[in-house]
C-alpha cells in the first residue's frame, strides 16, 4: 500500500514538472513566432497523455494552486524579462505574447501591481522589478 502511494506521488510530480516544462517551452515558441497563440490546457494536458481534469487535480495537489495559475504566471515572467531587456512598446509585448494591449494591462498590474509601463521604469530606475 505504501508503495502505491509513492508511485502515486512520484508521478504526480512527473507530471507537474512536465506541465511546467511545456508551459516554459509553448510561451518560448510563441514569443519566437514558432506557435501563433496560447495552447488552452486541454491540449496542453493531451500532449502530457492525461485528461484535462486528471492535470488540473494533480498540479493542484502538488503545489496547491490551479494550472493556470502558473500559465498566467509564467506569462508574467516573460514579460517581465521582455520590459527589462528589450525597448519595444508594452503593446507589441502584449501583442507577441497573443494579448490585447488593453487586457494586457489590466492582467500585468493584477499579478504585479503596477502597469507594464510602471514596472518598466521601476526596473530602470532600479527600485525594483
Amino acid at each position: 500500500m505504501r508503495q502505491k502511494k509513492q508511485n502515486a506521488a512520484r508521478r504526480s510530480d512527473e507530471i507537474t514538472e512536465q506541465y511546467l516544462q511545456l508551459l516554459d517551452q509553448h510561451l518560448e515558441d510563441v514569443v519566437n513566432g514558432d506557435a501563433a497563440e496560447m495552447m488552452p490546457l486541454s491540449e496542453i494536458a493531451a500532449r502530457l497523455f492525461v485528461s484535462h481534469q486528471h492535470l488540473t487535480d494533480t498540479v493542484q495537489k502538488a503545489t496547491g494552486n490551479h494550472p493556470c495559475y502558473f500559465y498566467d504566471l509564467k506569462i508574467i515572467e516573460r514579460a517581465q524579462q521582455m520590459l527589462k531587456e528589450t525597448d519595444w512598446p508594452v503593446a507589441a509585448i502584449a501583442l507577441k505574447l497573443t494579448y490585447d494591449p488593453s487586457n494586457f494591462s489590466k492582467f500585468f498590474r493584477k499579478f504585479t501591481g503596477r502597469t507594464p509601463g510602471a514596472y518598466r521604469l521601476a526596473s530602470a530606475n532600479g527600485t525594483g522589478g
